[in-house]
């Protein structure tokens, strides 16, 4: 994960601090969070549009229980771990990555499942930006006797759950654009000749992202050039991608694989107020759902389609392309995040497409640079770089 600040914007992630713990507890307290991070990082892909949460009960400096919240709508992490624990829980102490919840949802309040268990002491990063919450769990839980120590590892815990933060701060879901390209940074020859630039082993790792995202999204060029599938070629698979299409004009062919399946896999198709009824409705016959955003000489309003995402409850979104919607999300400043699967190839050609057909900016001091934490490894011949952008 890549770090990121404890605040975004005028909301606040960090309650006011407990008493500090004396300097010889702050080495075991970073150890343990750190385990209970480690231990969200699991529910990754399988509880979203909720945060990741991992907790650990520690009594007498051992590990006595531990959980995480595992799928949306099951336990939270804090009763995971209390019904995992292998001594009575009494006198421990929790170490949560995120503020107990106080409030009834899908499952009851966390902070009552930990009084209830007798728990003496909570230590946690940070607040819980939902409205719901926000600083009432640490509050309820203060107000029992118990302790609470706020701020340890608060920008690790912030940068596990960017996106829930995000989502709860603007309502949208995060944005990862997501391409193949050359180490001259295209994506095809002039010919448009483009399978396969990235090996075996990045589509692989692409497959497996895939599959634990909300929604795959690509302007209707691609539909029509390439026909994919948009699915996730995975043998265990955490969730189904809803299949996003931007189509002004409503011009994604009957017969493309997206809206052949659009009964098994949610397709999605966005298009101008003004696009032809008739296709609409032959493509809703069909089994996609056709919504219209506001649009302009430039195309769709690319901040209503995230809107409509994030009222959909979508956590995150990958934008797959072509060049043109990559280049149109970036020069909005709408990604969060890239994800670029680089092949050891020099293609060249004049009129062989870019990966990013962006209008860009007219100083270089203007380019967005990627941050320090980005993350460039090797698979097979190739390899793969995801930075997080900064807000």
């Amino acid at each position: 994960m890549f770090p990121v600040a404890a605040r975004r914007g005028s909301l606040s992630l960090v309650a006011p601090p407990g008493p500090a713990p004396p300097a010889a507890d702050r080495s075991a307290d970073e150890r343990f969070l750190r385990r209970a991070l480690a231990l969200a990082r699991r529910g990754l892909g399988a509880v979203e549009p909720n945060p990741l949460v991992g907790c650990v009960l520690v009594r007498g400096g051992r590990i006595i229980g531990e959980g995480w919240h595992r799928r949306f709508g099951g336990p939270h992490a804090e009763v995971d771990a209390l019904r995992r624990a292998t001594a009575p829980p009494r006198g421990a102490t929790a170490y949560v990555t995120l503020e107990p919840c106080c409030h009834h949802g899908k499952t009851p309040p966390c902070t009552d499942a930990l009084l209830a268990a007798g728990i003496a002491r909570v230590v946690a990063p940070l607040r819980d930006p939902n409205p719901a919450v926000a600083g009432r769990g640490f509050a309820q839980l203060r107000r029992a006797g118990v302790r609470v120590d706020v701020g340890l590892l608060a920008d690790e815990a912030a940068a596990l759950n960017a996106a829930f933060f995000k989502r709860m701060r603007t309502g949208r879901p995060w944005v990862v654009l997501k391409w193949a390209q050359s180490l001259d940074g295209r994506i095809a020859t002039r010919t448009g000749d483009a399978q396969w630039i990235s090996n075996e082993a990045c589509r692989a790792h692409a497959h497996r992202v895939r599959a634990r995202l909300d929604a795959l999204l690509v302007g209707v060029n691609t539909v029509i050039v390439d026909d994919p599938l948009l699915t996730a070629r995975v043998k265990r698979l955490r969730r189904v991608a809803t299949r996003i299409v931007l189509d002004t004009r409503l011009r994604t062919p009957l017969r493309a694989r997206l809206v052949r399946t659009a009964r098994v896999v949610p397709t999605w198709i966005f298009c101008a107020p003004d696009a032809p009824a008739a296709r609409a409705r032959r493509l809703s016959r069909a089994g996609c759902q056709v919504h219209s955003v506001c649009a302009d000489a430039a195309g769709l309003h690319l901040p209503s389609v995230l809107d409509a995402l994030g009222a959909a409850g979508m956590a995150n979104v990958l934008v797959e392309g072509g060049g043109r919607l990559l280049g149109s999300f970036l020069d909005a400043r709408l990604a969060d995040e890239v994800q670029i699967y680089i092949a050891p190839l020099l293609i060249g050609g004049h009129g062989a497409p870019a990966a990013l057909d962006a209008r860009g900016p007219a100083r270089l001091a203007d380019a967005l640079r990627l941050p320090p934490g980005a993350r460039l490894r090797r698979l097979g011949d190739g390899w793969f770089l995801q930075a997080r952008l900064a807000p």
